[in-house]
């Protein structure tokens, strides 16, 4: 198996020979090379983005991130881009993690001191460690079993006997008995999913941990048949209350088994590969981090509703068109019971503050965008908030950037420090003081 590679977003990878690799730069094999291409040209033909092929030798990867695997064995893991310094594998795998775990509302059994303090383990090692984790857990509850009904030909009697069967039965076997009786089997759906997930890892894992509690496992289900129809088995998994107690692991069940993630690598290779655009993967964050920021807010009225799509840009032969979809709007209330609205778009894009010259690496197109937006949800009167990841050159306590359509329309940057627990709580205060800076600085 190829030695995996790191890299991050915007990335370019090369089957030519390279002194060294490095995050932004660094080599893959030959047959690496040519399958991602073709992986590139299955994403174009669905409308999305993949990487743009520089050149015979070179390609330039998009803002994907999570794991792939080739079928040749090279894994090649992209991760976010929101630091400048080249050492920073551990805080970006932390936060993809982090990251991956909140847009899909799932929890992380890594809550120890340890884990947190250090976190050096690959991205595809840590989706089997909280598959076999959730596992490990799963047994010390208990495996559910059910009643199957097994219809056969005994020398005894059990059970029932099938008395029409029994005399239809061919002269010369009057000593065999057709009986049907139940047996309590952990033989169904979702137990078959874990086998077979568990028999993927022992044979996928480089990890020297998660091999040894793989083998462990994989020993308390030698008598369990592995699935022969995935796909099958996942729309039989049944989500009853007698189940409950299997949710945890169905996610990790999915992403070790290549099912219904997020952009999964589709095909017959089935390798442990999964893609997310780290755009959504923001947006999503921010979101579910400024919903739990505003639940313990003082006062009633406060109110944050994702995905508006509630106004068009314009209409045409009595039919509206362009819709227009900001990500959030945010509704406060004030001290003297009025209420305060933003319009909140994320955006997930580096800013410079030291290059204002180039208006801070700022897109006159999502400009274009936020000013429609106030125009159609703002009645052309308020403040608009574009989100930025916080990093060296947009530090979470930097200062918002004021920008003016109108004496009565003003827009808003703020950083979004993703590694600050408190950052949404702090975003809602900028809010609060931002709205009267910008009041000033307009007038």
């Amino acid at each position: 198996m190829s030695k995996a590679v790191v890299v991050r977003e915007y990335a370019r990878l090369t089957f030519a020979e390279l002194a060294e690799n490095t995050l932004d730069r660094a080599q893959i094999t030959a047959s690496a090379f040519r399958w991602l291409v073709e992986l590139g040209q299955q994403f174009r033909a669905n409308g999305l983005v993949l990487l743009e092929l520089d050149n015979q030798q070179w390609l330039r990867l998009d803002n994907f991130v999570g794991v792939l695997e080739s079928p040749c064995g090279q894994v090649i893991e992209i991760l976010p881009k929101h630091r400048s310094a080249t050492n920073c594998i551990d805080s970006a795998r932390r936060l993809l993690c982090k990251l991956i775990c909140n847009a899909l509302d799932i929890k992380s059994r890594d809550s120890s001191h340890a884990s947190i303090e250090r976190f050096d383990t690959a991205l595809p090692e840590w989706l089997m460690r909280q598959f076999l984790q959730e596992l490990d857990f799963l047994f010390k509850r208990g495996l559910r079993f059910e009643y199957q009904r097994i219809e056969e030909q005994q020398r005894f009697l059990r059970g029932r006997l099938d008395v029409q069967k029994q005399l239809r039965q061919a002269p010369g076997r009057e000593h065999l008995f057709h009986i049907q009786h139940d047996v309590f089997s952990a033989d169904r759906p979702e137990n078959r999913l874990l086998k077979t997930a568990l028999l993927k890892i022992c044979v996928t894992t480089q990890d020297s941990e998660n091999w040894r509690l793989a083998h462990e496992l994989q020993s308390l289900l030698h008598d369990l048949p592995d699935s022969t129809d995935i796909t099958d088995d996942f729309q039989r998994w049944q989500d009853s209350r007698l189940m409950a107690h299997y949710q945890a692991i169905k996610p990790w069940c999915e992403f070790v088994l290549n099912q219904h993630v997020p952009i999964a690598v589709q095909g017959d290779w089935r390798g442990l590969s999964l893609l997310f655009p780290m755009e959504k993967l923001f947006e999503s964050y921010v979101a579910v981090e400024l919903s739990r920021a505003l639940a313990n807010l003082p006062g009633r009225g406060n109110e944050l509703r994702p995905q508006l799509a509630s106004h068009y840009l314009c209409s045409h032969l009595q039919n509206e068109i362009f819709r227009l979809e900001p990500d959030l709007s945010l509704r406060l209330a004030s001290s003297n019971q009025a209420y305060q609205r933003w319009i909140l778009d994320t955006k997930w894009k580096l800013l410079y503050l030291d290059s204002r010259d180039k208006n801070y690496g700022m897109s006159q197109q999502d400009f274009y965008q936020m000013f429609a937006y106030g125009h159609k949800y703002l009645n052309g009167q308020g403040t608009l908030v574009l989100i930025y990841p916080a990093w060296d050159k947009f530090p979470a306590n930097a200062e918002p950037l004021h920008f003016s359509f109108s004496s009565d329309l003003q827009l808003l940057a703020l950083p979004y420090d993703l590694e600050d627990e408190n950052a949404a709580k702090n975003l809602i205060s900028s809010l609060q003081q931002g709205i009267k800076q910008a009041s000033t600085a307009a007038a």
